[in-house]
């Protein structure tokens, strides 16, 4: 059969909130005024902000760009109470940055982000000499840090549940006095550690790697201006609602080869199961053929999109199995789980292990998704929504942590597309 072949959506995404939050740190630790072009504006990122107004940084904010005064000596009182809110990034990242600082700051978030772990990152910084306490659960928010500065030197650090603890101590390397050697044992989610590691040298410091050892030199941050790419995260549910559409196409600009975000690498998994994905320098079209197979992938580097795939799993011609994906269970939720308690709520097939899905092709039926708060479950499964009708949510709203506007965007896709 003939597919209708229409003219690929132009859309324009939100900035990256990995890139915005790591912008934030940069711009804080760095010697002048950073400008921000283009960062997410979302909850995540908006308390990110706030926790640097908290640790008495200058952030000013216009809906295009955001301006930081950094402080290479640290926050600039000597006490202050932080809510991360839900964000992970703050969470981990803020009490870094306030260890190279000198006072006392208290350091909580909500109690989804309270359930979420920590205790590699606080271990690594209590062995570079930190004084962090917990206050409750050990490894777990709120915690104390009564910063006087940090020395820098070797330390080792264990980065198989969260890449996030290994940024935060690349990105505190400079600000302490003799640099850093950090020995990791284990690591997942390797495309993020290539995002700090690009941005740090566009903000003047150059990271080197011998083996599992990454070398930090000290000296600090320059300011600059620094444009943030659109979240590639973001841009996976509208290529994957273009892949399961046939005939249709979406266009994401400012994604192209020379992205920084490994969550990019969604497309090729598309491709391998049927879509048309072109990659241009820097653009990328994602088209509908009209058919998708099952496959066998690992998605270690880029778990964020395993929801993605999961929710227009059933629509392939084969199963698809998503392997070495363990670190999904220690997110916003449960992911793996989430994801397959979903399915089955559709009347899909489902068999999940400690680190992997397969999901069986069906014909799903709608129902209401359990979100548990989760905003990539939301964001996910409204993809299967553009081909099963009755499909709603518990808590559609949560999708403000990364993507306020995303129901108004993906319902104008729906028009554009014809789903």
């Amino acid at each position: 059969m003939p597919v209708d072949i229409r003219a690929p959506r132009t859309l324009s995404l939100p900035g990256s909130k990995s890139i915005t939050a790591r912008a934030l740190f940069l711009a804080a630790a760095a010697d002048g005024v950073t400008t921000l072009v283009r960062p997410l504006r979302s909850d995540d990122t908006e308390g990110f902000a706030e926790g640097l107004v908290r640790l008495g940084y200058r952030v000013g904010r216009t809906p295009d760009t955001w301006q930081v005064d950094g402080r290479p000596q640290g926050p600039a009182v000597a006490e202050a109470d932080v809510y991360c809110r839900d964000g992970a990034t703050t969470a981990r990242f803020l009490p870094t940055l306030a260890a190279a600082g000198h006072g006392t700051y208290r350091f909580d978030a909500s109690p989804q982000m309270r359930r979420r772990p920590l205790l590699p990152l606080s271990r690594a910084l209590r062995d570079l000499g930190v004084d962090l306490r917990h206050e409750e659960a050990e490894g777990h928010h709120p915690l104390t840090v009564r910063a006087a500065g940090v020395e820098g030197g070797e330390v080792v650090l264990d980065a198989g549940q969260s890449s996030q603890y290994l940024t935060a101590l690349l990105l505190l390397g400079p600000l302490t006095r003799r640099g850093l050697r950090i020995r990791v044992t284990d690591l997942v989610s390797v495309p993020y550690v290539e995002i700090t590691i690009a941005m740090m040298r566009a903000f003047g410091v150059e990271v080197t790697r011998e083996d599992d050892v990454f070398v930090v030199p000290p000296g600090g941050y320059r300011a600059t201006t620094y444009r943030v790419e659109p979240d590639a995260s973001t841009a996976s549910y509208f290529f994957a609602a273009a892949a399961i559409t046939p005939g249709a196409g979406v266009t994401v600009p400012g994604l192209g080869r020379g992205a920084l975000q490994g969550d990019l690498g969604f497309v090729d998994v598309l491709r391998r199961m049927g879509a048309e994905v072109t990659l241009g320098a820097d653009a990328t079209t994602v088209r509908g053929t009209g058919s998708l197979h099952g496959l066998t992938v690992n998605m270690r580097d880029i778990s964020d999109t395993m929801p993605t795939l999961a929710a227009i799993a059933p629509f392939a011609s084969g199963p698809v199995r998503i392997e070495d994906v363990a670190n999904t269970r220690v997110k916003e939720c449960d992911r793996l789980d989430a994801c397959a308690e979903n399915l089955r709520r559709l009347g899909v097939r489902v068999a999940t292990g400690p680190d992997w899905i397969e999901i069986h092709p069906g014909t799903p039926t709608g129902a209401q998704v359990t979100t548990y708060g989760d905003h990539r479950i939301v964001m996910s499964f409204a993809v299967t929504g553009l081909r099963v009708p009755g499909i709603s949510f518990d808590d559609p709203g949560c999708v403000r942590k990364t993507f306020p506007g995303f129901h108004e965007a993906f319902a104008e896709l729906r028009r554009g597309i014809g789903g």
